[in-house]
C-alpha cells in the first residue's frame, strides 16, 4: 500500500518464474492475443459484408465473438505489461475493475448462447412462426439484454467489494478474477449469497433453458415427417453451439467454482489452467463457427482464396 497516496496494491502471483521465462511468456500471449483478434474479427466482418449472412443466428455469432474480443482486450495488454515487468502488481481498485469487466463479459457470453439456443429451438420446431418471432427489434432486445443485464447486476457487487478492505495483497492468479475474494479481511455473507444469486441467475438459469432447448430440438427432429431434413439442419447449425457451450461451462466450472473455493492446487497447475481459458476459448469460438458453419466457411474460403492469389501475383 502507498500511504501517501491512500492507494492499495495487489501483487499477481500466478506466473512461474517469470524473471526466467518472461520473453517466452511475452511472445506466447502476444502471439495469441494477435490470432485472437484477426480470427473473431474475420468472422464479424463477413458476416457484416454478406448480406446473406445477415441473419439472427449469424448477428449472435457476430455479437459472442465480438464479446470474445472484449473479454481478451481487457486481458491481454495488462498481461503482456505485467510478463516485461519485474513484478506483476495492480491497483485494488484497477483489479476490480478487470474483475467486474470479465465477468460481465463472461457473463453475456452465456446469455448469448442461451439466445442463439432460442433462435435455433424457434427456426427448427416453429419454422412457419420463425420470420414473425425473430423480427429485428426481437434481436436487437434479446442482445441489449445479454450485454446490459450482467452489467447491472455484477455493479452492485463491484460497489460492494469497493466498500471493503483488503488484509492479503497476494492473489493466486495472472490476472484479477475471482481470487480477488480470497484477500478480504472479512468474508462478507451478503457477498456471498448475492455471489450465488447471480451464479444462478447467469450461468444455472441459461444452462438449464439451453438444454431444455435443444432436447426439445432433437426430439422434434427425430419424430419429424421430414425427418432426414430437419435432423440435418438441426445437426449442421446446433452442433457448433454445443461444442461451445460444452468448451465454456468447462473453463467456467473451473473459474467459478475452484477459484473461488480457493482450493489447494499447486502454482504449476493454476497458472496451465487459468492460460487454457485465455489462450484457447478465444480462439476456439472462430475456428468452430468458421469450419462448422456451412454459410460462414464457404466466405472464409473465397476470402482465403482470394488472399492466397493476391499473394501469389505480389509475388
Amino acid at each position: 500500500m502507498d500511504d501517501r497516496l491512500n492507494v492499495t496494491y495487489l501483487t499477481l502471483d500466478g506466473f512461474v518464474e517469470l524473471h526466467k521465462f518472461r520473453y517466452v511468456y511475452f511472445l506466447i500471449m502476444f502471439t495469441v492475443y494477435v490470432l485472437i483478434i484477426v480470427c473473431n474479427s474475420t468472422i464479424v466482418c463477413l458476416i457484416w459484408i454478406h448480406k446473406s449472412l445477415h441473419e439472427p443466428m449469424y448477428v449472435f455469432i457476430a455479437a459472442l465473438l465480438i464479446n470474445s474480443l472484449l473479454y481478451s482486450t481487457n486481458i491481454y495488454p495488462k498481461l503482456l505489461t505485467d510478463s516485461l515487468s519485474a513484478e506483476a502488481t495492480v491497483t485494488y481498485k484497477l483489479c476490480l475493475f478487470q474483475s467486474f469487466v470479465c465477468y460481465s463479459l463472461a457473463s453475456s457470453e452465456f446469455l448469448l448462447l442461451a439466445a442463439m439456443a432460442y433462435d435455433r429451438y424457434v427456426s427448427i420446431c416453429k419454422p412457419l412462426e420463425y420470420p414473425s418471432i425473430m423480427r429485428r427489434p426481437t434481436v436487437l432486445l434479446l442482445l441489449a439484454v445479454c450485454w446490459l443485464l450482467p452489467v447491472c447486476e455484477l455493479a452492485v457487487s463491484a460497489v460492494l467489494y469497493a466498500n471493503m478492505k483488503p488484509c492479503s495483497f497476494t492473489l493466486k492468479g495472472i490476472f484479477c478474477n475471482n481470487s480477488i475474494y480470497t484477500v478480504q479481511c472479512v468474508r462478507s455473507l451478503t457477498l456471498a449469497v448475492y455471489g450465488i444469486f447471480m451464479l444462478v441467475n447467469m450461468s444455472l438459469f441459461p444452462f438449464l433453458f439451453i438444454l431444455f432447448t435443444y432436447s426439445r430440438i432433437l426430439l422434434i427432429s427425430y419424430n419429424s415427417s421430414s425427418s432426414r431434413t430437419v435432423r440435418t439442419k438441426a445437426t449442421h447449425t446446433c452442433l457448433p453451439h454445443l461444442l461451445v457451450l460444452i468448451n465454456y461451462s468447462c473453463f467456467l466450472t473451473y473459474d467459478i467454482i475452484i477459484v473461488r473455493l480457493d482450493l489447494d492446487f499447486t502454482k504449476v497447475i493454476r497458472f496451465i489452467m487459468t492460460l487454457q481459458m485465455i489462450l484457447y476459448h478465444p480462439l476456439f469460438n472462430p475456428i468452430i463457427y468458421g469450419l462448422k458453419m456451412k454459410e460462414i466457411s464457404k466466405h472464409l474460403k473465397r476470402l482465403m482464396s482470394g488472399v492466397k492469389d493476391f499473394l501469389s501475383m505480389a509475388g
